[in-house]
């Protein structure tokens, strides 16, 4: 049995894990990059140890979160999602250094990361996989021979890629290049290997994922499937079990092609094998072995807590349930709320949040790991919290969910809630007719003439909240007052302490008194119930326009610029690429905003830049 675990993430899954710590009565141990010194995972933990460094290379930092697990006294260590979460070289390091990791075995994790490899793992276990090659591409030219042999459109995908990162779809041979080199780009980026491989593109099909544990004695159940049709630019919105309208002979095919698989590899913990549904046919994509963000729709409908199965299969013990023993029980939606703008091609938007409340209703979670007063940062993904409702039907699944929304606030930042709304209310959403390319092709197009009837619902203004009345304390006859508690950190030998200092001030002789209290991080102070963030990526945005004033290239939030495509005397026309951008793991085109001639650069690639700092000039 384990008794002390290290979570080597952040956010809303590393509160998760720590909830699942708690009820097993597993100490938690929570590692923090210097922005998040006041983040909710590390004031829930019972321990909380600072990790040098950039903000996201921090988390990335293998040998350091070793040498914090030792420091710590870790019997294992779970990666959440995002980050480390499927890196066999991290998984390896675990093992060698005696702890356990709470995930499948590095050498399968290897295979499945390649998506070169788990294509051909999967087609040997008899899964169908989507028709495309099992080989690497390099060229533009071998691409366009492929479409020669399987037509557009084609995905061009980074192998060690996923979650959209690193992915291109072509339609025309005049657009490979552009998407080649981006997809290798991302690849190298994200990943660590530019290496891409080609997929026949499927025009509306359906993204149904199913969920699977296998234990360290062989035996593996599936948790049934998910859709997660819901996508714009290759990233999920919103999330629900069981699929709508699934042909439940071809439900019954896929299941058991996910069992196959999953055995076939001889696969432990918790995993997720996704497919294109197209027609009465499935395709293995990939398959993610990690826990999934979207975890709560299958807990809600199955009642098994997915992390705490994770956590008994690494102690070595079998699952704790049979899969004649699994029923699906109603229906479960998830919305997942981002810090983003719908009305301005959902562009992030980092911030403080001014008033931060969950609803509080019958059957409704919401994973979450914001606060009044938390700090949207541009270092991280934009996602803010999961909103999950469940019902007994699909329709009172989406009614509850509707009515959950409108009683989430979140001030200070623009959100996506609204345009969540907007798709609970929409015929095609309703009627269950929802595929892969929906959101982009149908309701994006309808949402400007929409967006005025929740234009109520999710304000971007207000203020923190007020804090509590201090009551009045008396020493016999001079009254004193205590003041509002002053809370900070001090870090010794790495370890996070919370300090809190009260002052009572008496009123007469103006006599101070300084009380003073210090503990470990096993007592959390900040509002906001339990929940998680996303580790969802961000793949490219469509090419846009950042500028000042006339000729002037400017950075619309903080960011890094990823690549610059000019040079200083070069020619440009009108929206020409110039430089490609990163903010909140979202790559973006930034192109000149009128022809003229390249006059200043003023920044080089892998520079961090703030909110409208200078970046390129074009005179006349």
């Amino acid at each position: 049995m384990f008794k002390k675990i290290l979570i080597a993430n952040r956010g809303e899954i590393a509160v998760r894990v720590i909830l699942a710590c708690r009820e097993l009565d597993i100490a938690s141990v929570a590692v923090y990059s210097d922005p998040d010194k006041d983040a909710r995972h590390v004031r829930l933990a019972d321990e909380a140890w600072h990790l040098s460094g950039q903000p996201v290379q921090a988390y990335l930092d293998i040998n350091q979160i070793i040498e914090v697990a030792k420091q710590a006294g870790v019997d294992a260590i779970h990666p959440g999602y995002g980050f480390l979460s499927e890196n066999s070289n991290f998984a390896r390091a675990c093992a060698a250094n005696g702890f356990k990791f709470i995930g499948p075995s590095p050498d399968v994790m290897q295979k499945m990361g390649s998506k070169v490899e788990s294509r051909r793992a999967m087609a040997e276990a008899g899964v169908p996989v989507v028709p495309g090659t099992t080989d690497p591409v390099t060229t533009a030219a071998e691409v366009k021979e492929l479409a020669t042999k399987y037509g557009y459109p084609l995905a061009i995908k980074a192998s060690a890629g996923g979650g959209g990162r690193g992915m291109r779809v072509v339609r025309r041979d005049e657009d490979v290049e552009n998407a080649l080199s981006g997809a290798q780009r991302e690849g190298a980026s994200y990943f660590g290997s530019n290496e891409v491989y080609i997929e026949k593109y499927l025009d509306k099909p359906r993204h149904i994922e199913v969920q699977v544990l296998g234990d360290e004695h062989g035996n593996v159940v599936h948790l049934f499937e998910r859709d997660c049709s819901s996508q714009r630019r290759h990233q999920k919105l919103l999330e629900e079990t069981p699929a709508a309208n699934l042909d439940s002979a071809l439900k019954a095919r896929l299941l058991e092609a996910a069992v196959k698989g999953t055995k076939a590899l001889r696969y432990t913990s918790a995993g997720t094998l996704e497919f294109m549904v197209a027609g009465d046919q499935f395709y293995f994509l990939e398959m993610n072995t990690r826990v999934q963000v979207e975890h709560p729709i299958t807990e809600m409908t199955t009642g098994v807590d997915i992390v705490k199965e994770q956590i008994a299969i690494a102690e070595g013990r079998p699952l704790s349930f049979k899969q004649d023993e699994i029923t699906q029980h109603g229906h479960a939606i998830e919305c997942r709320i981002n810090a983003e703008d719908p009305n301005k091609n959902f562009m992030p938007n980092p911030g403080e949040i001014t008033n931060y409340k969950e609803p509080s209703m019958p059957w409704v979670r919401v994973d979450s790991a914001c606060y009044s007063g938390y700090k949207v940062m541009p270092f991280y993904d934009s996602l803010l919290c999961k909103l999950v409702a469940w019902g007994r039907t699909r329709k009172e699944a989406i009614d509850r969910t509707r009515a959950a929304l409108k009683n989430l606030k979140i001030e200070g930042v623009s959100t996506t809630i609204p345009f969540h709304l907007a798709m609970l209310d929409d015929p095609a959403f309703e009627a269950g007719r929802v595929d892969t390319g929906y959101v982009e092709n149908d309701l994006m197009k309808r949402w400007k003439g929409i967006v005025s009837r929740y234009a109520g619902v999710a304000t971007t203004s207000g203020a923190k909240n007020a804090p509590e009345p201090t009551p009045e304390l008396k020493n016999g006859d001079a009254p004193r007052r205590r003041t509002e508690p002053r809370s900070f950190e001090v870090e010794v030998n790495r370890r996070l302490y919370q300090v809190s200092v009260s002052e009572l001030v008496q009123e007469h002789a103006r006599e101070q008194v300084s009380r003073t209290s210090l503990s470990g991080q096993n007592q959390p102070r900040l509002p906001g119930s339990p929940g998680g963030r996303g580790a969802a990526a961000r793949p490219a945005s469509a090419p846009h326009t950042v500028a000042g004033g006339p000729g002037e290239i400017r950075a619309a939030m903080n960011g890094v610029v990823k690549q610059i495509l000019v040079s200083v005397g070069a020619k440009v026309d009108p929206g020409q690429r110039i430089i490609i951008f990163e903010a909140m793991k979202m790559e973006s085109e930034l192109v000149a905003p009128k022809g003229g001639t390249i006059s200043g650069i003023m920044v080089k690639a892998g520079d961090t830049v703030e909110t409208d700092a200078l970046l390129a000039t074009i005179s006349d």
